[in-house]
């Protein structure tokens, strides 16, 4: 089996664009305020590990899962839009660190590392349609040995940007994280709609963005 060096750019650019560690990294910030760093390298290690597994699932069956449950990849985008959009709200308007000092007597009461953070951050509709049509490309095995290994590749980036994300804390305010947190809303409002725009446009509402 020869290497398609072609093929392993565009996958590996593909994907750190789709899953964007770099996004991420405020993001994660912004999603938990307060919390110790021995927290935020458990949420991380969480987040890309359940994200993982998602991913996984989908390079290895594909459109078969959303067909045997009935869902198509624009009504899974649409949910994921929307569920997107309910945190940028909370986002706005700090309804997460209010709901955190109300509930400090359990660890895990507003864990954001399944959701947002593991899905739809990471293994989002993006991520999942991505990964399913670059394997596509490359029938045989191929595409599947390279896709899984370029997303590897690409969380374990991921991890790492967010287990020193506690440095950075240290250096922003406070003030200037609730900054970020409702600028970074803002975009998060924006992209769920446009996730939703997405799955209603390939129901035929809309033109298609590309």
């Amino acid at each position: 089996m020869t290497l398609d060096t072609a093929y392993m750019i565009t996958a590996l650019v593909t994907m750190f664009v789709v899953i964007d560690p770099i996004a991420i990294f405020p993001l994660f910030l912004a999603l938990t305020p307060g919390y110790t760093p021995t927290e935020r390298r458990r949420i991380a290690i969480r987040a890309v590990c359940v994200a993982a597994l998602i991913l996984a699932l989908f390079a290895l069956f594909g459109k078969a899962v959303l067909g045997f449950v009935g869902i198509s990849m624009p009504s899974f985008r649409i949910a994921g839009g929307i569920l997107l959009f309910l945190t940028a709200l909370d986002m706005l308007f700090d309804r997460r660190a209010k709901r955190r000092e109300d509930r400090t007597e359990e660890e895990d009461t507003d864990d954001p590392s399944v959701f947002p953070l593991a899905i739809p951050l990471i293994a989002g509709p993006g991520s999942i349609a991505s990964i399913i049509l670059l394997i596509a490309e490359k029938p045989g095995g191929q595409g599947l040995v390279t896709v899984l290994a370029i997303t590897a590749f690409v969380l374990v980036s991921m991890l790492l940007t967010l287990m020193v994300s506690s440095y950075l804390d240290r250096i922003i305010s406070k003030t200037g994280i609730n900054v970020i947190t409702r600028i970074l809303g803002m975009l998060l409002a924006a992209l769920a709609v446009q996730f939703v725009l997405d799955g209603l446009a390939a129901y035929g509402f809309g033109p298609t963005t590309g």
